[in-house]
């Protein structure tokens, strides 16, 4: 039987590691155990910002040898992932992981090895899943409202400039990645979530803006994509996170009876329909941590380890986006579209 009280374990305690932590504790079947991060005074510290009394660590290895854990959250800087997730599943640990999962298709498939073999959980944090507005939509779509899909996009538009903790390490080619991993993917999942297919093939354009802030860049900060989708589906996902502008989270889906644009419907469906209709309700529109629903997500985790069942953002769902954005990042460096096969 599993066990009642999930003990868990925070991997990096950077701005993120509060939302992981809060919703963990928020959580009546789990609690957090322990902190590690870069160094031990760092892990101290934000355990001292939350007001907690918890075994602080400077190595994810010492932590995991000293703390009967049952899981971990992964919230350190994306080119540690891929290595603190294999070391988390070879010690029988279910792992929350922040996205990037990981930099590369090898990183991915090590992964992959390592989760298979020792059956370990996963959930990725495509967090803005469980955002309102994109439980409504899928609702909407599940209910047939405006026919079906043939045309999507979802864009992701958040200057990340020196204003941000994380831009240090996030211009960096080797720890950021590229735009559609450093953050435009959450507007790939949910493209991908919504349209209900694979991905066959895609086509990317990358541009850098000439703003001074943003030239530390390593790559193109701001990417487009244009997607086909088995059975004909198209679609465009949009990654700037060089832009000078509010945070904007845009959703524009077509069918064959009606469309959603954000938070409004058209539908043939609505008889007497004059204008769009609004939907009042909490859209994706803020790029603070704190907005994010990372309640919902950790809850779906839990109940997924404690059912024996499998979560919707786990790793098989992240294979399938990571495959996409690889194949997106190859087609901006070469210019050509890249077909993607399974």
């Amino acid at each position: 039987m599993p066990k009642k009280t999930l003990r868990v374990g925070i991997v990096g305690t950077g701005w993120v590691s509060a939302e992981h932590i809060n919703a963990w504790n928020n959580n009546p079947r789990a609690e957090v155990v322990a902190l590690c991060s870069r160094t031990k005074a760092g892990a101290q510290a934000k355990a001292q910002e939350l007001g907690l009394d918890l075994p602080c660590f400077n190595k994810m290895e010492k932590m995991i040898q000293s703390m009967d854990l049952d899981a971990v959250s992964l919230c350190s800087p994306n080119h540690l992932h891929c290595e603190q997730a294999v070391l988390a599943a070879e010690n029988k640990l279910h792992i929350a992981m922040e996205k990037p999962v990981a930099l590369s298709l090898k990183e991915l498939r090590a992964i992959q090895r390592a989760v298979k073999k020792n059956r370990v959980k996963t959930i990725t944090g495509f967090v803005l899943r469980w955002n309102p507005l994109f439980q409504i939509i899928r609702s909407m779509l599940d209910d047939n409202s405006v026919g079906d899909l043939f045309y999507g996009e979802v864009d992701y538009y958040h200057g990340i400039g020196p204003w941000y903790k994380q831009f240090s390490w996030n211009v960096k080619r080797n720890v950021g990645g590229s735009s559609l991993l450093s953050a435009g993917c959450h507007a790939l999942d949910g493209l991908m979530w919504f349209m209900g297919e694979d991905v066959v093939e895609v086509h990317a354009l990358s541009a850098k803006s000439k703003a001074l802030e943003f030239q530390p860049y390593q790559y193109d900060p701001c990417q487009v994509t244009l997607l086909k989708f088995k059975n004909g589906k198209i679609g465009k996902v949009a990654s700037s996170i060089d832009c000078k502008m509010p945070y904007f989270f845009n959703i524009l889906l077509l069918g064959s009876s009606g469309s959603i644009r954000n938070n409004q419907i058209w539908s043939h469906k609505l008889e007497g329909q004059t204008d769009w209709a609004k939907i009042p309700t909490i859209l994706p529109d803020s790029g603070d941590v704190t907005h994010h629903p990372f309640q919902g997500e950790i809850d779906e985790f839990v109940s997924s380890i404690l059912r024996r069942g499998k979560a919707s953002t786990g790793l098989d769902w992240t294979v399938k986006v990571h495959e996409v954005i690889y194949a997106a990042d190859k087609s901006a460096k070469t210019g050509k579209p890249v077909k993607l096969t399974r």
